[in-house]
């Protein structure tokens, strides 16, 4: 079964996404080969949930949500956001859209501009899209500072005067400035102390409800994953190997792959510890993958057949799609 083809209105689709980057080489700088660094992915996400993208580093879960906004043009396929085709749309247009969808960027430290206020920040956000009058622009300000858990003495500080969880806080806040539907989270809280995470995905949470956001939340932690997130999306070197509902996927996961990432994570009662599954040796190139399955190298259930044959995603219960011929 199509995974793409089995959405209903969804306010996010992707079909087939690309991202790959070329190597330039020699005298003359030609292309001699390709990062693949998103290989034909697809997806989507309905308005008012939560979906996670999991997997370890280098797999393409930055690059997608930087692809789906655009922040680096995708090599081919579709990005479909209120049946809009972003990839399609002029530079004016997709000006535009950009009310609609926002990011939350990793690092708190790098992502604000050190030489503005916070109210500048602010501002600017809402002057650039032209969402709030000129007049007005301040007191919205202080109210997206109180909505975050600040306060409105804040908005004429810098960004070095404040902690790494409250510029994150001032992140969300500009993030919101604009008033959008879906906001992609860039392992919004890794770079956060175990404290200020909790109280980061508590905040988001909260500004769900009240906003009715929508996430695409990027992420290597498990924890954090599960704690937020309604539907989870497992990838490995640039290919989609699991979706499933998060109940799901934590308590059955079906893709070696994924049931190897859970069995890491740590758990305090040795009653409830399910034996560690170490995948043998090292995940391959993404500018040389393997032929067939990508996983094949690493799989202990591998078949002869997975070395040559690439498997599509294809639904093995309700709501649960699995890319593996083995399962």
């Amino acid at each position: 079964m199509d995974y793409a083809s089995d959405s209903k209105n969804p306010l996010l689709e992707v079909k087939n996404l690309k991202q790959y980057f070329p190597i330039k080489g020699g005298i003359l700088g030609r292309t001699i080969n390709y990062v693949k660094a998103v290989d034909e992915i697809s997806f989507w996400i309905h308005e008012g949930e939560t979906v996670s993208i999991v997997g370890e580093s280098g797999c393409g879960k930055s690059t997608t949500g930087r692809a789906i906004l655009r922040l680096n043009e995708p090599t081919s396929g579709e990005v479909r956001f209120n049946n809009a085709d972003l990839l399609r749309l002029n530079r004016k247009d997709m000006r535009k859209m950009r009310k609609d969808l926002q990011i939350i960027f990793q690092d708190p430290y790098a992502s604000l501009n050190p030489r503005q206020t916070v109210g500048k920040i602010l501002e600017e956000a809402m002057a650039t899209l032209n969402v709030v009058p000129k007049s007005q622009r301040r007191i919205r300000a202080i109210e997206l500072l109180e909505n975050v858990g600040l306060r409105s003495e804040h908005l004429d500080r810098f960004p070095h005067e404040f902690s790494g969880g409250q510029r994150q806080r001032i992140g969300i806040a500009r993030a919101l400035a604009v008033e959008p539907k879906l906001i992609i989270c860039d392992e919004a809280v890794s770079a956060l102390d175990v404290s200020v995470q909790a109280q980061v995905l508590n905040l988001l949470q909260e500004l769900q409800r009240k906003y009715k956001l929508t996430y695409l939340f990027i992420s290597h932690d498990l924890g954090v994953v599960r704690y937020i997130s309604d539907r989870v999306i497992v990838m490995y070197l640039g290919k989609v190997v699991e979706i499933a509902d998060k109940n799901d996927l934590f308590q059955n996961p079906k893709h070696p792959y994924t049931k190897a990432l859970l069995s890491a994570i740590p758990v305090p009662d040795r009653k409830q510890r399910k034996e560690r599954v170490i995948l043998k040796g090292d995940v391959p190139s993404p500018i040389d993958p393997p032929t067939g399955c990508r996983f094949h190298t690493r799989c202990p259930y591998a078949i002869e057949k997975c070395k040559t044959r690439n498997p599509e995603l294809r639904m093995v219960e309700s709501g649960h799609f699995v890319a593996c011929d083995v399962v």
